[in-house]
C-alpha cells in the first residue's frame, strides 16, 4: 500500500474525439485509484485555445460518462491556472534553473547544428549568462536550463528504470513568446498542485517524464510515480488508423458496443488476471495493479471484442436493450409501429443470443417490426407454389387451434404438421419463414411465431396467402 493516498487523473486535450488509448489510460488510472481506495480527477489540458472547443470537452464528458469512469471532485480546466505555471517559472529563473533566451540569436548562431556537432541536445546561447528580459530582447522565451552532465532517472512501474541522460536533454521551452506556458510545464505544475501521485499514461509520454522529473527536481517537489503504457495496435501489429476500425469512444458506441464490454476489453489490452477473460467492475477493481502491466503492444482483435459484446448483451436488462435498440433504429429510415417498444420486448429475449452488436441486434428484430400487409419480394413469392400455398393454408387452420404459443410447444406443433402432411419442414419451412419475416433476418420458425404472436403470425399468413403471383 502506498504511503499516502493515491491520486490518478486523466488529462485529455479537447481537440477532437477520445481516441480509444486515452480511453484505456482513464481505465486504468480509475481501476488503480478505485482498487487503492484514492481519487481518480479529470483535468481538461486546453491551453491550446485556438483548437479547444466547448464541443470537444463535453465529448470528453460523454465519453468518461458513457464509460462509467466518474471522476471525483470537479473538472480541473488547466488554461485557467496559468498564473500558477508563471509562478513555478519565476521560482525557476530566481534559482537560475530557467533563463530568458532570444529565439531569433538561436536560430542566427545555427544552434541546433552546433549543438548536434557537440555531442549534446539543443543548449540556450544565454544559459551561463545572468542577462534579464530586457538584456535578452523581446520577443523571447524561457527555457529549461537542463544539466550539462549526468543523468534524470525515472522509475517507471511498466518500463522498469528507465535513465536519460542529461546531455541528451534540450533546454526546452516553459513560456512561449507570448507567456502562454507549455505542456511540460503545465503538466508538471497541475500534477504536483492537485496532488497527483500516480501518472499512467501512453509510452508516447515517456521522454516527457524525463524532462518533466527535472523540473519536479528544480522546484523541490517529489515526482509523481510514472507508469507508461504500451501502445494499443491493430491485430496486423501496426499502429491503429481507419483501416482497423473504430479509433474513439464515440465510434465504438456508434458501432453498438456496450459500455461495459468495451471497460472490460481495454482493461485486457496490457493487462489481465492469468486466464480470466470476462470479469465484473468489482473484480477488476479488486485484482488490478500498476505494477502488472505489460509492456508489450497490445493488439485490438475485433473478434474477442465481439465475443465479449456478445457475452454482455445475453446478459443485459431487455428494457436497457430494447431502449438501445430504438435509439438505434431512430438514426434509420425505418417506420416504426405505434406498438414497437412491445413488440421488441418480446423479440429480444429470443434473438439477443445471436447479436454481437447492438446494431445486430436492431437487424434481428427488424422482421418483428415490419407492419401489414408485408410485401413479399420475388423470391418469396416464388416459393408461394401451388401446393405450398395448400400446405400453408392447413398450416394455418392448425395454428389457429394451438394453445401454449411458446417457442417448444410450436416447435412440437410444426413438426406435427409436417409428420402429418408426409412431408419434411423444407416444402414448407422456408416459405413460411418469408411469409413470417418479409424476407428479413429472422431466429427459428417457431422464435418467429412466438416473438410475433398468434394475431400477427396468423395474419401475415392470410395476408401472404391472398397475395397474386
Amino acid at each position: 500500500m502506498p504511503s499516502k493516498p493515491v491520486v490518478t487523473r486523466i488529462a485529455p486535450s479537447p481537440t477532437g474525439a477520445m481516441h480509444i488509448g486515452n480511453a484505456r489510460a482513464a481505465l486504468f488510472n480509475w481501476l488503480y485509484a478505485r482498487h487503492e481506495g484514492g481519487k481518480f480527477l479529470l483535468r481538461i489540458e486546453d491551453t491550446d485555445r485556438e483548437r479547444s472547443t466547448a464541443d470537444s470537452v463535453q465529448v470528453i464528458f460523454d465519453s468518461l460518462e458513457w464509460l462509467g469512469l466518474q471522476w471525483d471532485g470537479e473538472p480541473v480546466f488547466q488554461h485557467a491556472r496559468a498564473d500558477l505555471h508563471r509562478a513555478a517559472v519565476d521560482r525557476m529563473l530566481a534559482w537560475g534553473s530557467a533563463v530568458p533566451c532570444d529565439g531569433t540569436a538561436e536560430r542566427s548562431r545555427g544552434a541546433p547544428e552546433q549543438a548536434k556537432d557537440e555531442g549534446h541536445a539543443l543548449r540556450s546561447p544565454w544559459r551561463d549568462q545572468t542577462a534579464g528580459h530586457n538584456q535578452v530582447g523581446q520577443p523571447h522565451v524561457i527555457r529549461f536550463r537542463t544539466p550539462d552532465d549526468g543523468e534524470t532517472v525515472i522509475e517507471d512501474l511498466v518500463r522498469g528504470t528507465v535513465r536519460f541522460p542529461n546531455k541528451d536533454l534540450e533546454d526546452f521551452v516553459l513560456l512561449r513568446t507570448d507567456g502562454a506556458p507549455i505542456y511540460n510545464l503545465a503538466v508538471t505544475v497541475d500534477d504536483h498542485d492537485m496532488g497527483v501521485t500516480h501518472v499512467a499514461r501512453g509510452e508516447e509520454h515517456l521522454s516527457n517524464a524525463a524532462r518533466q522529473t527535472l523540473m519536479y527536481h528544480a522546484l523541490g517537489w517529489t515526482p509523481p510515480t510514472f507508469a507508461h503504457l504500451p501502445l494499443i495496435l491493430g491485430k496486423d501489429g501496426a499502429k491503429l488508423s481507419k483501416r482497423h476500425g473504430a479509433q474513439s469512444v464515440g465510434e465504438f458506441r456508434q458501432m453498438g458496443y456496450l459500455p461495459e464490454t468495451v471497460r472490460n476489453y481495454l482493461a485486457k489490452l496490457g493487462w489481465g488476471h492469468g486466464d480470466d477473460e470476462i470479469f465484473s467492475d468489482a473484480q477488476a477493481i479488486a485484482w488490478f495493479d500498476l505494477n502488472d502491466v505489460t509492456k508489450a503492444p497490445a493488439r485490438l482483435d475485433w473478434d474477442k471484442l465481439n465475443h465479449f459484446n456478445n457475452h454482455y448483451i445475453r446478459q443485459a436488462d431487455d428494457e436497457r436493450l430494447t431502449g438501445l435498440v430504438l435509439d438505434a433504429l431512430d438514426t434509420r429510415d425505418v417506420r416504426l409501429p405505434a406498438d414497437a417498444r412491445a413488440r421488441l420486448l418480446a423479440a429480444i429475449p429470443l434473438v439477443k443470443e445471436g447479436a454481437k452488436t447492438i446494431l445486430e441486434l436492431a437487424d434481428l428484430c427488424l422482421f418483428a417490426l415490419k407492419t401489414r400487409p408485408l410485401a413479399l419480394d420475388e423470391k418469396g413469392l416464388s416459393q408461394l407454389t401451388d401446393e405450398t400455398r395448400a400446405r400453408l393454408s392447413r398450416l394455418r387452420d392448425a395454428l389457429e387451434n394451438q394453445g401454449d404459443w411458446t417457442p417448444q410447444p410450436l416447435e412440437a406443433a410444426l413438426k406435427q404438421f409436417a409428420a402429418a402432411e408426409g412431408v419434411g419442414m423444407g416444402k414448407f419451412g422456408p416459405a413460411l419463414r418469408s411469409v413470417l419475416s418479409g424476407g428479413a433476418p429472422a431466429p427459428d420458425l417457431a422464435g418467429a411465431l412466438t416473438i410475433l404472436g398468434r394475431s400477427e403470425s396468423l395474419g401475415r399468413l392470410d395476408d401472404a396467402l391472398s397475395q397474386v403471383r
